[in-house]
């Protein structure tokens, strides 16, 4: 079973050899060896008809029966479907064949003869399995072969009979002394720390300890089944408990942060986050595993949910080094898994999760399957005001993800669910979701009065027992435990708490678990070491020119196209006016610099992966990085096919998101240094959909969390009549995120975390992103992209522009300035300018006007600006200057450059400020651009016409 056709992959994969269905990521599962119908069962099936409608409708409607929820406050009505007699079934001790109806047999025993089961045997068969702590649903699929594999599993694992493989039954001592231990030392840590800090907000996990063996389970099973590296996400609830009960974290780091001190050594700048977004990566061991697994439990912002798109980048990303270097031997999610958390509210009240789950099985973006464990602790909302559906896991229903409902008053039953999880993923590398059931014992945090609201939910809690004094009464009933066995594990762990506790003030944060230091960056510098020197670290000095040789074989590759090949016929003047431009060595587009800069970074080792939608063609029709044949519609991508590099293009057509999607390229970036990520918004106005990301990931990361990345913002950005949605990349917020300093004395490229720059020629755009990855450290960056750039041949550069020896320039001067003969100094960014040169052309103002193009915004240029206006020598103190551009006075760059531009002008010497005109354009507006065609002409006109007003 193929989870997309081939015929779908070859045309996204198109030519990037070993990364087509069978060896980058798809594959059929395993062969399964379950007992078919054969053709006796199936005309047994049409015998019985009644019985089958019968089996299935417990299959289906079994959860709503299923005691599930441990306060007993879901309303179930008496579910008709459970009845035999709704069936026409009232003999009950009638013998029915249940050949092809009901599973009787498990994998590797003979079927032989027919099995007769009364109905009394059928009935209280399937209600052991469907109407117990767990409410399975999964007869939603589609597929006949995940419908199968579950009634398969389920059914013949309760038989009592012996198999190689059972579920996971806790029938073992040694099992549930684990489960005990787990559930108490959660308790433990709970108590103590509401004892010794009564005021923290610590999300405690006292209703749901239930959380932690099962994940403890889940680890132990993906150990076990091969996986060597799982990717976590979760939000704060029982985060802490998390951490110091099973991922290792040190308890007295925990109490050094409890008490106001950084979870960062302080020489490294960080301003770190709040305790409830600790994270840990431990290597935990398991017996019965091959290879021990590593845990990494990834830092997240308090928007819930955020988290997600993230981890599944980063564990794709986890897992490309080995599928590009050995696909044959190791297939997506063989080694690599993703876990995913989730509360009960924001798992349907927030739409990146349906985003992300959008993603799951998208070529360039499943990541082999997600186990999601939906933590269903209810909220100071109750769920009748909370969701619009039965459970909060319904929309998992949107990809067919079959879902487990758990009691978590139950641990056993919690980590069979888990158990069957692991199993599903792994077998059929998809989503699947395990929802648990569990309360809160106090509020939102230790200090909310959810009684309040919710009375009668807070009397049923108040009067229970914990969890882990339910399942110890269990044991103590079993003979697992005595009490001095729970007496000694919870003084054990309460004694060490203490120890640890003492130890605070003598603590200091460790250099060696600092994340820059992880494995895959040991080779990236930080940017506030010191071993990289400030004079290396000039933004035009960084060497980002290419051989012309290689520029020229480069740009010829990337439009090959194989004999025979279909090419579309407006492709054909394409492909003819690359190879026209790369033979004169002039008049490169846009399109041909970016295909320059993909091909000389790849000759270097590194991977480029553009993701959006329509990025292989271009949202402007002006990429075409992959062809496709116009008879068969096979794909072919040049640079992968005929350049034959090291590093690899990857052009992922994203679904119609932007949240998830540029969430899923960050994640990839803190993964990869070696990976050029650029996420392309279709136009510039829409990465607001992935603000939250921006806000508190992209822009603040490294602030908070020692985390790097060269990911790269494309936002098609410029006023062309296209009306408020499809003119502005929000430069300004952009802007107002970054850290930017407002003297020259205080600027320093290392210190700023994120560079924001407006490219007006294509030789520039080429060298921002060779600087990406050339650069000894990372940044992201924000490209304000051109629009109607692209093809404007003024807007063209030469070969030379590119060459070894050539960089990056943050400021360009007038090449057709006059020193001599300047009147005015016309300073502005973006592509206004040429339609400023064309008008100084028409008016003969050549010499008078001069215009200075700012391209690099953050961090501002003080010295290339004030080495600029310098050229203008003694003159400077009698030029007028002022500013110009396009958008609204309350957007654009405007409100960020002005300050920086006024002590530049200090720096000069024109302290009077007597002929520094200020701003000239549009007036202040609530939209980025008028949607009135004659309105948005009438503006350009006078915001093109003030920068020579009076001359």
């Amino acid at each position: 079973m193929y989870l997309i056709s081939r015929r779908a992959v070859a045309v996204v994969y198109g030519g990037l050899r070993g990364y087509h269905d069978e060896s980058f990521g798809y594959r059929p599962p395993p062969k399964y060896e379950f007992p078919d119908y054969t053709s006796e069962q199936l005309s047994n099936r049409h015998h019985n008809a009644a019985l089958l409608r019968y089996v299935d409708s417990m299959r289906t409607h079994g959860h709503r029966a299923a005691s599930i929820d441990p306060l007993d406050l879901i309303h179930r009505d008496d579910v008709a479907a459970l009845y035999p007699a709704r069936y026409g079934l009232v003999e009950r001790g009638k013998k029915y064949n249940v050949d092809g109806i009901l599973w009787t047999k498990r994998v590797g025993e003979a079927n032989e003869g027919s099995e007769m089961w009364t109905l009394d045997e059928i009935e209280n068969h399937l209600r052991s399995v469907y109407v117990g702590r767990i409410g399975y649903e999964y007869m939603h699929s589609p597929s006949k072969t995940e419908r199968l594999w579950f009634s398969h599993l389920l059914e013949s694992q309760k038989l009592p009979k012996e198999s190689d493989k059972p579920l996971l039954e806790v029938d073992q001592k040694e099992q549930k002394r684990r489960i005990h231990e787990l559930l108490a030392k959660s308790e433990v840590l709970d108590h103590f720390l509401q004892a010794k800090f009564p005021n923290l907000k610590r999300y405690g996990l006292e209703g749901g300890e239930s959380m932690i063996p099962a994940l403890d389970t889940l680890f132990s099973s993906a150990a076990q089944g091969g996986i060597q590296h799982i990717v976590l996400a979760m939000p704060h609830r029982g985060r802490l408990n998390l951490l110091t009960d099973l991922l290792q974290y040190s308890p007295t780091a925990l109490f050094h942060k409890i008490k106001g001190g950084s979870e960062y050594p302080e020489e490294l700048g960080a301003e770190g986050d709040v305790l409830s977004h600790l994270v840990s990566s431990p290597t935990l061991n398991y017996d019965g595993a091959e290879n021990p697994i590593k845990v990494s439990l990834l830092p997240n912002p308090s928007h819930l949910e955020a988290v997600n798109p993230v981890a599944l980048g980063k564990t794709r990303a986890k897992q490309f080094s080995l599928l590009k270097t050995s696909p044959e031997d190791c297939q997506l999610g063989d080694k690599v898994m993703c876990v995913q958390l989730h509360g009960d509210a924001s798992f349907t009240g927030q739409g990146v999760v349906m985003e992300s789950l959008g993603l799951s099985n998208l070529p360039h973006y499943t990541s082999g399957g997600s186990v999601h464990l939906v933590v269903d602790i209810g909220y100071t909302t109750p769920a009748s005001g909370a969701r619009s559906s039965a459970y909060c896991s319904d929309v998992g229903k949107a990809i067919n993800a079959p879902v487990l409902h758990v009691n978590g008053d139950h641990p056993e039953d919690v980590v069979r669910a888990m158990d069957i999880a692991f199993r599903y993923r792994n077998y059929f590398r998809k989503d699947i979701i395990v929802d648990l059931l569990v309360y809160r014992r106090w509020g939102h945090n230790e200090l909310d009065l959810p009684g309040i609201t919710s009375p009668l939910m807070y009397e049923k809690i108040a009067a229970r027992k914990s969890v882990p004094e339910l399942y110890e009464h269990k044991l103590l009933s079993e003979g697992v435990l005595t009490q001095d066995d729970i007496s000694d594990v919870r003084l054990a762990y309460r004694s060490h708490l203490e120890s640890q506790l003492s130890q605070v003030s003598s603590y200091a944060p460790s250099l060696s678990s600092a994340p820059m230091l992880q494995r895959q960056w040991k080779e990236v510098s930080w940017p506030s070491s010191p071993s990289i020197k400030s004079s290396s670290l000039s933004n035009s000095q960084i060497p980002t020119g290419v051989a012309k040789d290689l520029l020229k074989d480069i740009g010829k590759t990337s439009v090959w196209v194989p004999e025979g090949f279909e090419l579309h016929p407006k492709l054909v003047r394409h492909v003819k006016n690359r190879l026209t431009s790369l033979d004169k060595e002039k008049g490169l587009d846009w399109a041909t610099a970016e295909a320059l800069a993909f091909g000389s970074l790849m000759k270097e080792g590194f991977d480029v992966r553009i993701s959006g939608q329509d990025v292989g063609r271009g949202t402007f029709s002006h990429r075409h990085a992959m062809l496709v044949n116009q008879k068969t519609e096979g794909v072919v991508v040049p640079l992968n096919e005929a350049l034959g590099a090291d590093g690899k293009l990857e052009l992922a057509n994203s679904s119609l998101s932007e949240f998830a999607v540029l969430g899923f390229e960050y994640g990839a970036s803190w993964e990869r240094p070696t990976l050029l990520p650029i996420w392309e918004a279709q136009f510039g106005d829409f990465f607001n959909g992935a603000q939250i990301m921006i806000d508190t990931y992209i822009s603040s990361s490294e602030t908070k969390w020692l985390k790097q990345s060269a990911i790269v913002l494309q936002l098609p950005h410029g006023l062309d009549g296209a009306g408020p949605e499809h003119s502005s990349s929000r430069m300004e917020r952009m802007l107002q995120l970054t850290n930017d300093r407002y003297t020259e004395d205080e600027t320093d490229p290392r210190s700023i975390n994120m560079h924001v720059v407006f490219p007006t020629t294509p030789a520039q755009y080429f060298h921002l992103l060779r600087r990406q990855m050339k650069r000894s450290y990372r940044k992201p960056l924000v490209i304000v992209g051109p629009k109607g750039l692209l093809r404007l041949a003024a807007s063209s550069s030469s070969l030379a522009e590119l060459e070894s020896g050539t960089t990056f320039k943050p400021v360009l001067q007038d090449p057709l300035a006059n020193p001599s003969k300047t009147k005015r100094i016309v300073l502005l960014t973006g592509k206004i300018y040429y339609e400023l040169i064309k008008e100084r052309e028409a008016r003969n103002l050549v010499d008078e006007v001069s215009f200075i193009r700012i391209e690099e915004l953050a961090p501002f240029p003080f010295t290339q600006l004030r080495e600029t206006l310098e050229l203008y020598d003694e003159r400077l103190q009698d030029l007028e200057l002022c500013w110009v551009q396009e958008e609204p006075r309350n957007q654009g760059a405007w409100t960020h450059v002005k300050e920086r531009i006024e002590n530049v002008l200090e720096e000069v010497g024109l302290n009077s400020r007597r002929n520094w005109l200020g701003y000239r354009g549009r007036k202040e507006s609530a939209i980025p651009a008028p949607g009135v065609g004659k309105v948005y002409q009438r503006q350009q006109k006078e915001v093109v016409a003030s920068a020579f007003e009076d001359l």
